[in-house]
């Protein structure tokens, strides 16, 4: 029977500022890192869960976001943004289309 385990190592607040990168590609390697402050863990840095990272994501994009194609960014939060004023009557634009096509 195999066991599936990922090795767990402890590292200093300021042992990790100062070599960050090499943590990281740790993480990346499946590596657990237990951050401590003054002895005590404060912190886990561990590899990203693909599938929280991907739960709402078109699989198109999930799969470029795998390959480090595209970035995905945090969900839109639309009471962030201005609501814009209306720059042309309700139905304008409809209008203008089947004018343009001959459909009028």
């Amino acid at each position: 029977m195999w066991l599936y385990w990922t090795a767990v190592q402890a590292v200093g607040v300021r042992e990790l500022k100062n070599r960050l990168s090499e943590y990281l590609r740790a993480v990346r390697e499946g590596q657990r890192v237990l951050v401590t402050d003054r002895g005590r863990v404060v912190a886990e840095l561990r590899a990203a869960d693909a599938t929280s990272l991907e739960q709402d994501l078109h699989p198109g994009l999930a799969q470029l976001a795998r390959r480090g194609v595209v970035s995905v960014g945090a969900p839109n939060q639309s009471r962030l943004y201005p609501r814009l004023k209306r720059l042309l009557p309700l139905g304008k634009v409809k209008r203008l289309l089947a004018e343009e096509r001959g459909e009028h």
